[in-house]
């Protein structure tokens, strides 16, 4: 139905509907709900007096996940009908938020032990990205997180790493081991020969610092690679 200022409000019954989603994500959490819904009740705190199903679905129907729709950018969500500025930047802010999690998270354990942790932090901080990109972890005695870096880009199935800007960095923050990370935008997680090739020559470079390379993980879309998982390193 409209107002006299021409909005388009929901129908009465949509009102009970909003308020049945927010009660059951009360008592029950996210686990009993779909996909689709989980959005419809994000998108109703930035689009008020709409039926937002629809919205959630097209968005569902457009990025395949909901982690693509977390990882598209604010053009590519404005496209879809019905989709506002202030949505496209809500669902932003939820994957920043969701990034800063993962973040604080890996700097409280022991990361050598939980390469789950170490590709849940990757996969918000890069699976967004349409290009390879290569991040380098830096790692105390006890193993660790004393920071992280995004040291390389390159193209979708590719990304130009130097060994000696990850031996710069180690230098620089006093590591004393390092995990090498990086993205395939394809989805697929399995290492090229390419991959081997470079954690080799990483290994290489670091060691005359008296660094050790534990781990390379590469994140796809809906799982990880572990060198050391799979006794590659």
């Amino acid at each position: 139905m409209k107002n006299n200022n021409d909005i388009i409000e929901e129908p009465p019954h949509c009102h009970g509907h909003r308020k049945r989603l927010r009660e059951r994500f009360s008592s029950y959490g996210g686990e009993s709900f779909r996909e689709y819904e989980l959005l419809e009740l994000l998108l109703t705190y930035s689009i008020p007096r709409k039926d937002v199903k629809g919205t959630a679905k097209d968005l569902i129907a457009r990025f395949k996940t909901l982690s693509g729709v977390l990882n598209a950018d604010a053009p590519e969500l404005c496209s879809v009908g019905g989709v506002s500025e202030n949505s496209a930047v809500l669902i932003s802010l939820c994957r920043e938020m969701a990034g800063k999690y993962f973040e604080e998270k890996i700097y409280a354990r022991d990361v050598i032990s939980d390469p789950g942790s170490v590709y849940d932090f990757a996969r918000i901080k890069l699976s967004h990205l349409k290009d390879e990109v290569f991040m380098v972890i830096l790692l105390n005695p006890k193993n660790h997180v004393i920071d992280f870096a995004v040291l390389d880009e390159g193209t979708v199935d590719s990304a130009i790493v130097y060994p000696r800007k990850i031996v710069k960095k180690v230098i620089e923050k006093n590591a004393s081991a390092v995990i090498l990370v990086h993205n395939h935008p394809s989805g697929v997680c399995d290492p090229s020969n390419d991959d081997i090739r470079l954690t080799s020559a990483i290994k290489d470079a670091v060691k005359p610092v008296d660094v050790k390379v534990l781990d390379h993980i590469i994140a796809g879309n809906t799982g990880y690679f572990s060198f050391r998982e799979k006794n590659l390193i």
